[in-house]
């Protein structure tokens, strides 16, 4: 039997949803390990629309579920029709679309409040002791899910964002873009991938790290 990993994305765009690389090189690396991949997104309104290419806010509403089909190629479920029981690992890319929809660290920062389909599934996943993998911004977001368990993540270097972090319960390692961090006791694997960047092929040599770790653990 496959493993099967789910993959919890949070839009179609880096500003305002899920990154496009991240998301696309840990579907890539999970296919190459042989697992069976269950994505997902919240059933919800997208905290904003960016213009990708002026990055101003446009006049426009989008679903996360529909706008995260793009990433999927249309085969993905509706977050609160997924059990951690359905699932023997989950991975959530970054992008801005972590912290503005499936909670709102963006705006709030230590102050975040978590979509609550998020809370539970990342609730689910630890408390039957399944690996979780996090990108980019996505370890914020998992830190305030998980703070009753002091996770250990990393997002690179950058010391607002660690700050944040440490006063939400978590422990923040300094990592390079190309290495993971691993939370042996929470099964939590984090990398940096576009909080350090700088290209796609740098940010892929710690999702594939993470992807291998993950399954491993799976």
């Amino acid at each position: 039997m496959a493993k099967k990993v789910g993959v919890l994305l949070s839009g179609c765009g880096v500003f305002d949803g899920a990154e496009i690389h991240e998301s696309v090189i840990t579907l890539l690396a999970l296919d190459r390990a042989g697992v069976e991949i269950v994505c997902m997104a919240p059933n919800m309104e997208q905290y904003h629309v960016i213009n990708h290419l002026t990055q101003e806010v446009m006049d426009e509403k989008r679903n996360v579920l529909v706008e995260s089909a793009r990433i999927a190629r249309g085969e993905i479920k509706d977050l609160k029709d997924v059990q951690a029981s359905d699932l023997d690992a989950l991975i959530i890319p970054g992008g801005f679309g972590a912290a503005k929809n499936l909670s709102d660290f963006a705006v709030k920062g230590p102050d975040v409040t978590i979509n609550p389909e998020v809370q539970r599934i990342l609730q689910e996943m630890i408390s039957l002791g399944k690996p979780i993998g996090a990108l980019c911004i996505a370890p914020a977001t998992l830190t305030k899910a998980l703070s009753d368990r002091n996770p250990e993540v990393t997002i690179g270097n950058d010391q607002a964002t660690a700050n944040a972090i440490e006063t939400m319960g978590g422990k923040h390692r300094v990592c390079k873009v190309d290495m993971i961090c691993v939370d042996q006791k929470n099964k939590i694997v984090t990398t940096p991938a576009y909080m350090l960047g700088p290209g796609i092929k740098d940010v892929a040599s710690g999702i594939e790290l993470l992807v291998e770790k993950v399954v491993e653990m799976a």
